[in-house]
């Protein structure tokens, strides 16, 4: 069975094609800047040339129109047709307090998606795009929503509540969402190559730290806390977001600039993070270079953001009376090393023995700390796609 799997952004589509069971790639590729003139767009066949475009895409129709008719022609020379795709699983960031699970696409589900759409301008409008534009182009085909935010539905309510008027937020649905859920899902499914027991077993605490950055706790199989609240905004310091503030700095900001709220909205979320602190990047790659050279504003960023990575490592080991596993993932808690050894330093108390040879040399996945360490630490690769593809295989195949 083949699985279109669809991540439709704001301006860009992200999109794999893969065999189930098994999750075999086929094809990947995105297309990026949707809107303008010199839209990007990649096609990487597996064990095949790939194709690579610029040109003028105005929307995520014409997107995935464009992705299908490549993935169907002769240039693409791999045999496919339209009636190959027996399934479409879309990430959709917010599914709001309703949807916890993935679930099949019915109108219903689109009624609901466009009713909470508000709760992500960012995301949602643009998953509802990508799911009627497969209605008008693959009609007949099931279509799959797997949500961002579900695997945060199992947070106690004294962990999502927000201490503001409770009519006001339950009026306005206001609460702690949290995101990232379909990389954590694949976070502990990658770490349990590394386990001796089911990861159910365990306290973890999860990093995923990308541009995007969200902390979680998971006790025994279930989500506890998450630093993303509301919105993606909250929580660590991330490559464009600045993070946990004091509401009242912004309120008194918009006064002092005379900023309007779209603006004040684009300072917190586009100009703010590593990108606002160095003043050099969003990239933490320029910025440890820049450190390295003896940039002042580069190395107080670095500083910054590993002491909030070790706040909540710190503040999710206390709730949870412990932690067994610490997972890092993302671009950066992937590749960057000086960072993993930058957090974890001075976690010993807690059982926490980095070695420090294994997580310097380290290339892909695997243990970074030491045989005796009473924490295990653990990089993996998380795969959202895989995620999508799984639900969607599992939920079609029923």
């Amino acid at each position: 069975m083949y699985i279109l799997v669809l991540n439709c952004g704001s301006s860009s589509i992200k999109f794999q094609v893969c065999e189930m069971p098994g999750y075999h790639v086929y094809v990947k590729g995105s297309v990026g800047k949707i809107g303008y003139s010199d839209s990007e767009f990649k096609f990487e066949v597996k064990d095949n040339d790939s194709i690579k475009e610029i040109l003028a895409i105005d929307n995520h129709e014409q997107g995935i129109d464009l992705i299908l008719h490549t993935l169907t022609s002769k240039e693409a020379s791999i045999g496919f047709s339209m009636s190959d795709i027996a399934a479409i699983g879309h990430r959709v960031v917010q599914g709001g307090e309703k949807h916890n699970i993935s679930l099949e696409i019915t109108q219903l589900v689109i009624d609901y998606i466009e009713e909470i759409k508000d709760l992500a301008p960012l995301h949602n409008p643009n998953h509802l795009s990508g799911i009627y534009a497969c209605q008008k182009l693959l009609p007949g085909v099931p279509q799959i929503a797997v949500f961002d935010n579900g695997f945060h539905m199992t947070l106690p309510r004294h962990a999502y509540l927000y201490a503001l008027p409770l009519e006001l937020t339950e009026k306005h649905r206001i609460r702690r969402y949290g995101f990232h859920g379909i990389a954590f899902r694949s976070m502990l499914e990658q770490a349990q190559k590394f386990l001796e027991e089911n990861t159910s077993k365990y306290r973890i605490v999860n990093m995923m730290l990308g541009s995007g950055t969200t902390a979680n706790a998971v006790l025994y199989g279930k989500s506890i806390d998450v630093s993303t609240g509301f919105t993606p905004h909250e929580g660590l310091i991330q490559s464009t977001r600045s993070g946990d503030m004091d509401a009242a700095a912004l309120l008194y900001l918009i006064k002092k600039e005379n900023l309007s709220i779209e603006e004040a909205d684009t300072i917190i979320n586009k100009k703010s993070g590593w990108l606002g602190l160095s003043g050099l990047s969003n990239d933490m790659r320029e910025i440890q270079e820049e450190s390295k050279k003896g940039n002042q504003r580069a190395s107080d960023t670095i500083d910054a953001v590993c002491h909030r990575f070790r706040k909540y490592i710190g503040a999710y080991a206390a709730e949870m009376a412990g932690m067994d596993v610490l997972i890092f993932s993302g671009g950066v808690g992937e590749n960057a090393w000086y960072i993993r050894e930058r957090v974890c330093s001075g976690f010993e108390y807690m059982g926490v023995k980095l070695d420090l040879n294994k997580n310097k040399t380290l290339s892909g996945e695997g243990v970074i700390s030491t045989d005796d360490s009473k924490v295990k630490v653990i990089v993996v690769n998380a795969n959202e796609e895989m995620i999508i593809a799984e639900d969607t295989y599992e939920i079609v195949g029923k």
